[in-house]
């Protein structure tokens, strides 16, 4: 059984369609990486991941688990700009990422002198140990992300969802982010699912990549139709297709 499991998903926005026929299979530990053009729907498969959205029809399933109506504990967010408190220190932000889902929101006595223990742990593991009493404004664009990344983390989520989570950063700081990622997620072997603009970054991080277009097109009304998965690539071996899914779509198609 698949530990993704997405099913005939479509999602409009009233009468504006912007994904159709949508099926997906991804194992637990994997790594998608998906890109396409701007507009095509990247985000929004996302959002349905994170279950901040419902589609208008079709089922995601995690683990087998019924699908979720809104985004939970078990699957972690990381946006292109840095999603961090900038009232908090760098600590308090990493505590903040465990209590979200705890009663009141708060951690006291023994247990908030735990969850800073652990926020030290954390921020020992991503190397930020050295600025925890700093504020995010004084960090750098790649500490900052970094930092959202191990706020995601320590709610220990079984799905990270990444949204151009380097897309701001300048080259050098974004290919150090990449050896991060990758220590981290060969760390956890949790679920990761990133969208990127960035074909190469695709390919480098990625298990398997998923291309997002419409399939049908119509010049006078390009709003008709919405967007699918129209390749899948293997990223391990050399880029083949993962499973021919332009055969699946037009068995869709004709069914």
């Amino acid at each position: 059984m698949s530990f993704v499991e997405v099913r005939n998903i479509f999602q409009s926005y009233g009468s504006r369609p912007i994904l159709e026929r949508v099926n997906l299979d991804v194992a637990k530990g994997d790594f998608i990486s998906i890109v396409g053009a701007s507009g095509c729907g990247k985000s929004t498969f996302l959002r349905l991941l994170l279950a901040q959205e419902v589609p208008t029809r079709g089922t995601i399933r995690i683990d087998g688990n019924d699908p979720a109506v809104e985004p939970g504990r078990e699957r972690g967010v990381v946006f292109q700009r840095y999603s961090v408190f900038p009232h908090m220190s760098v600590r308090e932000n990493i505590v903040a990422g465990e209590s979200f889902h705890r009663c009141w929101g708060r951690f006291y006595g023994a247990g908030k002198k735990q969850a800073l223990d652990r926020a030290d742990e954390t921020l020992n593991r991503i190397g930020l140990a050295h600025v925890a009493d700093a504020y995010p404004a004084t960090l750098s664009g790649g500490m900052q992300q970094r930092l959202a990344i191990g706020q995601a983390l320590v709610a220990r989520p079984r799905i990270l969802l990444l949204d151009e989570p380097f897309g701001a950063l300048d080259p050098g700081t974004r290919l150090a982010m990449h050896d991060f990622l990758m220590e981290l997620r060969a760390q956890t072997r949790m679920t990761v699912f990133m969208v990127t603009h960035d074909l190469e970054e695709g390919f480098k991080l990625g298990d398997r990549v998923l291309v997002f277009d419409k399939t049908r097109w119509d010049a006078d009304y390009p709003d008709n139709y919405g967007a699918t998965i129209t390749y899948d690539f293997d990223a391990r071996n050399g880029g083949i297709p993962f499973q021919d899914i332009m055969e699946e779509h037009n068995v869709l198609l004709s069914a």
